[in-house]
């Protein structure tokens, strides 16, 4: 049982390991501030009637305009939020994100469009903004990690060398954590 638990712990870690250390690199260095950079385009946007408050109808305006330019809509999830007297649509994906919002007009808008450097671009999927087959990627990522530790664990405490090394770790990681996260 051994043998096979430590196999699939080995295949499973050698499988994950890019995501792992795509997640581990820009979790870290967003941490301390480096997040990547957006290379960022206004457009001024005509419209045959003035912007409402629809989140369907703002992305539809999107989703036009950016075809326009041949460029692919962002990935992810779209919001309206208010802003002052007025609201503005959000939408987010791994390599664009793009505003939307009332123009010096009622007959114009104004698009904003973020396209990501290559960093933004990991630190976007990072914080799911890509599309669904990354989100499953990303899930699929959670349970091996949980396979993983638990794997770890549960070999560390079959093997009676390690079975307090073990023991000790666990409680002096859940008091660390504790501990950080309170003073936090």
């Amino acid at each position: 049982m051994h043998r096979l638990l430590v196999r699939w712990h080995m295949l499973v870690a050698a499988f994950l390991f890019p995501a792992i250390l795509l997640y581990l690199l820009t979790g870290a260095l967003y941490t301390w501030g480096a997040k990547g950079d957006y290379v960022t385009s206004e457009h001024v946007v005509a419209l045959s009637a003035p912007l409402i408050d629809d989140k369907a109808a703002l992305q539809a305006i999107v989703v036009r305009e950016l075809a326009k330019q041949d460029v692919a809509p962002p990935t992810g999830g779209a919001t309206v939020k208010p802003v002052g007297d007025s609201f503005q649509l959000d939408w987010t994906g791994s390599r664009r994100d793009v505003t939307l919002e009332p123009g010096e007009t009622a007959a114009t808008a104004k698009l904003i469009v973020k396209e990501t450097s290559w960093h933004r671009f990991f630190v976007q999927l990072h914080k799911a903004k890509g599309g669904t087959p990354f989100k499953i990627y990303a899930a699929i990522l959670a349970l091996g990690l949980f396979f993983l530790v638990t794997s770890g664990l549960i070999v560390a405490l079959k093997v009676p060398n390690m079975r307090r090394g073990a023991v000790v770790a666990s409680a002096v990681g859940l008091a660390a954590f504790a501990g950080i996260a309170a003073v936090s």
